[in-house]
């Protein structure tokens, strides 16, 4: 069930990221589309699920977030896998319990996802002044995506409170 709500709501951010960009991309503002299913994936990693699930959720995330960016396929799976592993082992779980350090983690992830796709661009185009037009854009996107990660860490967290699993009273207890 757990899986399933994750999944629902990363699609949900995808379309809500894609709407954003269309929004940004018609007032012609010189600003970087945020990342919300980053956070998403950072809060996986923080938060004690399995790697093996956790990579399983993240390189669908990803693979998603491939198709709905229009980038290669297996860039942001890549970075999106990357991110929820390096998460986990970080073991940040009880930094990652205030506003200040949710916000940080999810500028340094931003970072570090921006740094990664436009090396890649850079190693892998044949346009080399695209991955300098990316490089520009990484601060912008950085700062707009840990703007938003409060309200995608509380989104998860719901999910997350929801589907945490009950244990069932034994059968023929006491009435």
């Amino acid at each position: 069930m757990r899986n399933t709500a994750f999944l629902a709501l990363g699609f949900a951010l995808l379309i809500v990221q894609s709407s954003l960009f269309r929004l940004v991309d018609s007032l012609h503002v010189a600003i970087a589309t945020p990342s919300l299913l980053l956070p998403l994936v950072v809060f996986m990693g923080v938060h004690e699920y399995s790697i093996a699930r956790g990579a399983a959720l993240s390189f669908i995330l990803g693979y998603l977030l491939d198709v709905f960016a229009g980038a290669p396929v297996g860039l942001f799976t890549f970075i999106s896998v990357a991110t929820f592993v390096i998460a986990r082992v970080a073991g940040i779980r009880l930094a990652a319990q205030t506003l200040l350090t949710k916000v940080a983690l999810a500028f340094v992830f931003s970072l570090l996802e921006g740094v990664v796709v436009v090396t890649l661009t850079a190693i892998f185009a044949n346009d080399a002044h695209r991955a300098r037009a990316l490089a520009m854009l990484v601060p912008s996107h950085a700062l707009t995506t840990c703007a938003l990660a409060p309200f995608v860490f509380r989104l998860a967290e719901r999910v997350h409170s929801v589907t945490v699993a009950t244990p069932l009273p034994p059968e023929g207890g006491g009435r």
